[in-house]
C-alpha cells in the first residue's frame, strides 16, 4: 500500500543535498573549531560559512547568530535569558495563549519564580489583536514573546505591526518562527524583532540543530556554561556537520520558497477540492488570509480524533492532531481551546495535515479520498 506523509509541520524529510553535504562534510571535517592548528581552522571556516548562510536568510549578522540544539533551546534561552538579564528592570512578560509549549512551558516556571506572565486570548482564526498588545504593555514588562506563525492552525501573527509598536517600548521582542522559517521571506530589520527562534528539521534539514537570532546589543544571560562558543552565550563544541546540513537546507529553502509556497496552496486547493467533491461536511480552522501555506487543519464534525487518527494511520495517511494522545485520554489542544472554547467540537474532530518535500499532487488527491473515504464510514454516511 502507498503512504502519504502528510505531517511536515512535525518534522520533514532530510533532503538528498543535505545527506550528501553533511557526509561530505563528516569525511573531511573532523577538527574541534575551537582548535588552534589547521584541522581546528579549517572546521572553524566550514562553520563559519555556515552560520553567513543563516544569518543571512533572515537579514541578520554572523554575530547576531547562536547555534542551538533545536527550536525548543531557542525559545527556552531568549526567554530565560531576557528573564534573567532583565529582572532588575521588570518581571513582566506578554505572550499568547497559542504558543508552543516551549514557550508556554518556560513562561509558566518563571511564574514559579516570581515573574508576572500575560497570556493575550486570540479570536475564532488563532490571531491576536496588535491593541491587545499595547494594553498589556507596561512600565515593567521586560519581554514580548509572540509566535509567528502557529504550528497547528497556521495562523501567521501581525508580527511587523507589533515590532512597529515596541519600537517606542524597552521591552525584548521574541518571536518563535519555526513553522514560518522557510516559507515566509523574514527580515529582522523589516519586522523590529530582537530574537527569532529557527529549527533545522522543519525545513528538511537535520534534526538536533537550530539557532537563535540575537540582535546586537539584546540583554540575554547564558543558560549553558563550559567553554568559550557561540561568543560565550552557548558553551559547547559546534556541531559542525548539522551547521554545514542547516546550511544547505537553508539554501535550497530560499531558493524554493515561492515555488513551494506556490505547490502547497494548490495541495490545500487539491485536498478540499476531493472533501467537497465527496459531500464531506468540514471546516478548516485557521485564517482564511494570513496563514501558513503548508499547514491545512480541519475539522470534520461527527468525528473523533483519537479514532480518525488510527484509521488514517491504518489506510497510510500519515497525519496529526492539535491534540496529546496518551493510552486512554487525549487531552484537547491548548490552540484549539483559545479559539474556541472548552468543550468546542472541533477539538474532538480537528485532523492537521501539513505538506513538504516528496509529495505530489495526484498524492495529496489520493490521501484526501482516504481521508473522505474514512469519514464516510465511519459517520455512516
Amino acid at each position: 500500500m502507498q503512504t502519504f506523509y502528510l505531517d511536515h509541520a512535525a518534522t520533514s524529510p532530510v533532503h538528498p543535498e543535505v545527506i550528501e553535504c553533511m557526509s561530505d562534510a563528516m569525511a573531511r571535517v573532523y577538527g574541534n573549531p575551537s582548535s588552534i592548528h589547521t584541522a581546528g581552522r579549517f572546521a572553524r571556516k566550514v562553520l563559519d560559512e555556515a552560520r553567513k548562510v543563516l544569518a543571512d536568510s533572515i537579514g541578520a549578522k554572523d554575530t547576531e547568530i547562536i547555534l542551538t540544539s533545536g527550536g525548543t533551546e531557542a525559545d527556552n534561552t531568549a526567554i530565560f535569558g531576557v528573564a534573567r538579564a532583565l529582572k532588575s528592570k521588570g518581571k513582566h512578560i506578554i505572550t499568547t495563549s497559542v504558543e508552543h509549549h516551549a514557550v508556554l512551558h518556560t513562561c509558566e516556571q518563571l511564574e514559579k519564580e516570581g515573574y508576572e506572565v500575560t497570556y493575550l486570548p486570540v479570536d475564532e482564526t488563532g490571531r491576536i489583536a496588535v491593541e491587545s498588545v499595547k494594553n498589556a504593555l507596561r512600565d515593567d514588562t521586560i519581554l514580548v514573546s509572540i509566535m509567528y506563525g502557529n504550528n497547528e492552525v497556521g495562523t501567521i501573527q501581525p508580527i511587523k505591526e507589533i515590532g512597529e509598536l515596541l519600537k517606542d517600548h524597552p521591552a525584548v521582542f521574541h518571536t518563535d518562527a519555526v513553522q514560518a522559517y522557510g516559507l515566509e521571506k523574514i527580515d529582522v530589520n523589516e519586522l523590529h524583532v530582537d530574537l527569532l527562534s529557527v529549527s533545522s528539521h522543519k525545513i528538511n534539514g537535520p534534526k538536533g540543530i537550530g539557532f537563535l537570532y540575537q540582535r546586537e546589543k539584546t540583554p540575554l544571560f547564558a543558560t549553558f556554561y563550559g567553554g568559550s562558543q557561540e561568543r560565550k552565550r552557548r558553551a559547547g563544541t559546534e556541531n559542525v556537520h548539522a551547521a554545514v546540513g542547516f546550511a544547505k537546507a537553508v539554501e535550497i529553502a530560499q531558493r524554493e520558497m515561492e515555488k513551494r509556497r506556490q505547490t502547497y496552496l494548490r495541495f490545500r486547493e487539491a485536498f478540499l477540492d476531493v472533501l467537497n467533491r465527496e459531500q464531506i461536511a468540514y471546516k478548516v480552522n485557521g485564517h482564511k488570509d494570513h496563514f501558513l501555506k503548508h499547514i491545512l487543519n480541519i475539522s470534520f464534525p461527527g468525528m473523533d480524533v483519537e479514532s480518525f487518527l488510527v484509521n488514517l494511520d491504518m489506510d497510510g495517511v500519515y497525519a496529526s492532531s492539535g491534540s496529546a494522545c496518551t493510552a486512554g485520554s487525549i487531552d484537547p489542544s491548548h490552540v484549539l481551546v483559545a479559539m474556541y472554547g472548552k468543550g468546542a467540537p472541533e477539538l474532538r474532530n480537528s485532523i492537521r495535515f501539513s505538506f513538504g518535500l516528496g509529495l505530489e499532487e495526484e498524492d495529496i488527491r489520493q490521501a484526501a479520498e482516504r481521508t473522505a473515504k474514512i469519514v464516510k464510514r465511519m459517520t455512516n454516511l
